[in-house]
């Protein structure tokens, strides 16, 4: 391409310098003749008033002496009654164009060995026509000539090599960036997602490597969310998990009870290795237009008839609070089932059988917020709980749950806290807004926003206990 660009430059450099050179040479050789031959008709004028005045020999020789051009200049005076014709200086036009002078009263010009004469014709006083005969030679007709074409072939060759570097250097900087471009492709082709282009040289290129370079990102990003989504799903199998787990713990001793126990401990193990592996950038969570969502409270009763069944079993004290009425938010009621699925399968996995908990739900004017609080331990680091891949810290804890409960409040505009429970243990404050804004970007996937309003602080903090 960049040879291709200097060929087709160099041709139509040459073409335009010819197209002007050739014309531009022409006239300067006619400027150099007209000027030789009005040299010779300003010394022709030099003798005429005296041809006009005398025809004396001697008064003629001095005047065409004086004027410098006797070598080069010749008088004809033709002969009138007893004078007889005078013939001065060499003569070198034939006698037949002196005489077709000399009738027609007309200066002229006629070719001659070595050059060239200018014949003008000069009234006498006796009414004759004298010819005044100038030789110009060839040497003056192309007096500097030469020089005036050799600058002109400079000039013209200087613009060629000229256009030629130019077309060479705009060649580079078209060429490089298409090459970039190219290396580009066939690096992102090859599997090597960090591969990026400068965005450089001319704007239709640069716009090309902005638009790879969004292109690549996009690639990454549907990448990290093709794991991601692979992460959450296996997170949710969890829940059936943990179910399976309890069940196999109350089937007693033997074999089959062993060999059933095995194989759950295996099965959350791999699922947790699924999600380790894949974790990475958390895909957007689509968040609900006005008039769509589920409803909170409905979720919240179904969800927790299944796990104080489980519950149940175990030991636990439950307790359920504020969803004797409809409460309407902006979530798809599948990703509020998961996220409640995430938490309250937390309290199982990570405390011990007979720890009470609570599920609360909160309606304001523009946020609702769901409590999820439990008797154990406890979190130490709330802020790492957060990190997403690390967990609490303790085994099968990958932090997805969390990050799920996150995503899904953020989504609306939301946030997600976790503090201690006036039970004792771990409480979980999900933040929903009910005003549609969009969501909070944060720089760290682990941080917590620190805003609520007063209105429901009082009830946020406010002492609850189990019936």
């Amino acid at each position: 391409m960049r040879w291709a660009l200097v060929k087709v430059c160099l041709a139509v450099t040459v073409m335009v310098v010819v197209a002007f050179a050739v014309p531009l040479g022409l006239v300067i050789r006619e400027m150099a003749r007209d000027r030789a031959f009005s040299n010779a008709e300003r010394e022709a004028a030099a003798v005429a008033p005296a041809l006009s005045i005398t025809t004396d020999r001697d008064q003629l020789e001095r005047v065409v002496a004086s004027a410098g051009s006797d070598a080069g200049m010749a008088v004809h005076i033709p002969a009138s009654g007893d004078a007889p014709a005078v013939d001065l200086g060499r003569q070198r036009a034939a006698a037949a164009d002196i005489a077709t002078v000399r009738r027609l009263g007309r200066a002229s010009t006629t070719e001659v060995p070595g050059g060239s004469t200018l014949l003008q014709p000069v009234a006498l006083s006796t009414g004759e026509i004298a010819v005044v005969e100038v030789y110009v030679p060839e040497a003056e007709v192309t007096n500097g000539l030469t020089t005036a074409w050799a600058v002109l072939a400079g000039v013209g060759l200087a613009l060629i090599v000229g256009s030629v570097a130019v077309a060479d250097r705009l060649g580079v900087r078209m060429v490089r960036p298409a090459q970039r471009l190219v290396e580009g492709a066939h690096e992102l082709g090859e599997g090597k997602l960090g591969a990026r282009v400068p965005e450089e040289g001319p704007n239709e290129l640069r716009l090309a490597a902005v638009a790879f370079n969004s292109m690549a990102d996009q690639v990454v990003q549907l990448l990290a969310n093709e794991r991601e989504l692979a992460a959450d799903l296996s997170h949710r199998l969890r829940t059936p998990l943990t179910v399976l787990r309890l069940n196999a713990a109350s089937l007693g001793d033997g074999p089959a009870a062993e060999q059933t126990r095995a194989a759950v401990a295996q099965l959350e193990r791999e699922v947790d290795t699924i999600i380790r592996t894949a974790r990475e950038a958390k895909p957007q969570t689509v968040a609900a237009g006005p008039g769509a969502g589920c409803d909170a409270a409905e979720v919240v009763r179904e969800r927790m008839t299944f796990w104080s069944a489980l519950a149940e079993d175990e030991g636990r004290k439950v307790r359920v609070a504020g969803v004797d009425r409809p409460v309407r938010i902006p979530v798809a009621r599948a990703d509020l089932a998961a996220a409640l699925d995430a938490l309250l399968g937390n309290v199982f996995r990570h405390t011990a059988e007979g720890t009470a908990f609570a599920v609360d739900v909160h309606n304001g004017e523009d946020a609702v917020i769901v409590l999820v609080s439990d008797a154990g331990p406890g979190i130490s680091d709330p802020e790492a709980a957060m990190a997403r891949g690390r967990g609490s810290g303790s085994a099968g804890s990958t932090g997805l749950g969390l990050d799920i409960v996150r995503q899904l409040a953020e989504s609306t505009g939301g946030d997600i806290r976790i503090g201690s429970s006036v039970l004792g243990g771990t409480e979980v404050r999900i933040w929903i807004q009910l005003d549609a804004r969009a969501p909070v970007r944060r720089g760290h996937r682990g941080s917590v926003r620190r805003r609520r309003p007063g209105r429901l602080v009082s009830t946020f903090n406010r002492p609850r206990s189990l019936p």
